[in-house]
């Protein structure tokens, strides 16, 4: 899918803020909630699935909402964000985890699975990085034309004119470059592929696509698997949210006159100049990111992440389950839990307000 083509967005008032404010309080659970989601009556288990470059994320989530609330199970299986928005709306799970917002036809499915409204909260942000396993070279830098030109396979050797111009410090190899991209649904995908094409259309034509277009190249499932094939290989590049990058190289991309490398709060920062998607509901926050902004020191290609969820639930158990995680992973407890876990940008909180009355509306049926 091509979702630049069916975006409108419209101006945020994010001039004082450095990135979404999701710290939420726990204040208004009606299971007996206290500060940062912790409730005192809350049991029962909590299914979701959904991006794995969450993984890191929801491990940290998981378990200081479960130390908070001992009887509370909760299972996330990381198959990837279009896995995990399938599974969420044919009602397999109770929450989906997603690098990509709902398209209009998902929306609409997933209205019909909760008969009721949908929420789509952002929880987690954090840099992609443009990993490669290249000896001998470190500190690769990249502009986006270049990138682009890799992954599309017009460039196919490291010691490519336009790849030393970036570098031209470096000794570069004649070997052959090995592009690895994910072979599943991706919002990683999706997201890299959308920087990719609004910062280097010419050098990348394919678009902003959730699945791979392009034969060549290796695939692999999954942020793990991704990571694993660049490492298990020589010459070979790709793409990963940058928390699973391990000791792989990690490139700077270019960014007006400097090359930057992917940081937390190098991520953060581009949500200053970053859009709400216009036409959505009072329960969806959802964003437009700008890949070609030349702000000094912003990382232009970024995951933002979205947990999933219904407005309205069966029951008042599975409402206030839902409810509590939520307003857990939202709020700062969580956020810095998943940057201390998963090494993404503390979230700020100037949207704290709009969140915590979202999340206070989950009930039952």
């Amino acid at each position: 899918m091509n979702r630049n083509k069916l975006r409108v967005a419209t101006p945020l008032a994010l001039a004082a803020v450095a990135a979404f404010a999701l710290s939420a309080c726990g204040a208004g659970n009606e299971a007996g909630a206290t500060d940062e989601g912790t409730t005192s009556a809350l049991g029962g288990t909590l299914n979701g699935a959904g991006a794995s470059s969450q993984e890191a994320a929801v491990a940290s989530w998981r378990q200081g909402f479960q130390t908070a609330n001992p009887d509370v199970t909760v299972n996330y299986d990381p198959a990837g964000s279009g896995a995990g928005r399938e599974q969420f709306i044919a009602g397999g799970t109770d929450f989906a985890g997603s690098d990509a917002y709902l398209d209009d036809d998902e929306l609409a499915s997933a209205e019909k699975r909760c008969s009721s409204d949908v929420i789509e909260i952002p929880t987690y942000v954090s840099p992609i990085a443009v990993i490669y396993n290249l000896p001998g070279v470190d500190g690769l830098r990249l502009s986006p034309d270049t990138l682009g030109k890799i992954f599309a396979g017009t460039i196919s050797t490291w010691d490519d004119p336009a790849i030393k111009a970036d570098n031209p410090d470096a000794t570069l190899p004649s070997s052959k470059i090995t592009p690895v991209h994910r072979s599943d649904d991706s919002g990683t995908t999706e997201n890299f592929t959308a920087y990719m094409a609004a910062a280097a259309p010419q050098g990348w034509t394919e678009g902003e696509v959730e699945t791979w277009p392009i034969k060549g190249g290796e695939g692999a499932q999954g942020t793990s698997g991704v990571v694993a094939t660049v490492k298990g290989g020589e010459g070979t590049i790709g793409y990963a949210d940058a928390s699973q990058a391990g000791d792989l190289g990690v490139a700077s991309l270019k960014v007006g006159e400097e090359y930057v490398g992917p940081s937390p709060e190098a991520a953060a920062k581009i949500l200053e100049a970053s859009q709400q998607k216009a036409g959505r509901g009072d329960t969806h926050l959802v964003m437009d990111i700008d890949h070609t902004t030349t702000a000094s020191g912003v990382y232009p290609a970024v995951l933002l992440s979205y947990q999933i969820a219904c407005l309205t639930y069966e029951d008042e158990a599975k409402a206030d389950l839902v409810k509590g995680w939520l307003t857990y992973v939202a709020g700062s407890e969580g956020q810095q839990s998943a940057a201390k876990g998963a090494g993404s940008a503390p979230l700020t909180s100037a949207l704290e307000e709009r969140i915590t009355d979202i999340v206070d509306g989950i009930s039952a049926k």
